[in-house]
């Protein structure tokens, strides 16, 4: 297996995992109300995209791994795009430590961008 397979895997699950830490700190400090989102009542919906937007990663690193090079190269590219500019957009608001956890994972953005758009076969 390619090694920037293995390198964009390793950076989708970083993301995950970057996401899943800043959602047990809010629950820690206090910041999330059960049922809630910005004192507004969570819907099926709601819910359903929040779902949608935490597998991806997920579906990302399977992704990577079986798809070949042409196609896994763009998809990364433009996936790792769309979570910069949605963590970008969605900064504001946040606590300090959900600010610093946004920036960090859109470093591991960038840097899927970047190896994706270098890899040559």
């Amino acid at each position: 297996m390619n090694d920037i397979r293995i390198t964009l895997a390793f950076l989708w699950v970083a993301l995950m995992l970057i996401y899943l830490l800043g959602d047990v700190l809010r629950i820690f400090a206090g910041d999330l109300t059960p049922g809630e989102i910005e004192g507004r009542k969570l819907t099926h919906r709601m819910v359903f995209v929040m779902a949608i937007i935490m597998v991806v990663p997920i579906i990302m690193v399977a992704l990577t791994v079986v798809l070949e090079y042409s196609v896994i190269r763009w998809v990364n590219i433009i996936v790792a795009i769309f979570f910069f500019g949605f963590n970008l957009i969605s900064i504001r608001g946040y606590a300090n430590y959900d600010k610093f956890l946004l920036i960090v994972s859109m470093v591991f953005n960038l840097l899927t961008i970047f190896y994706a758009w270098n890899w040559v076969m």
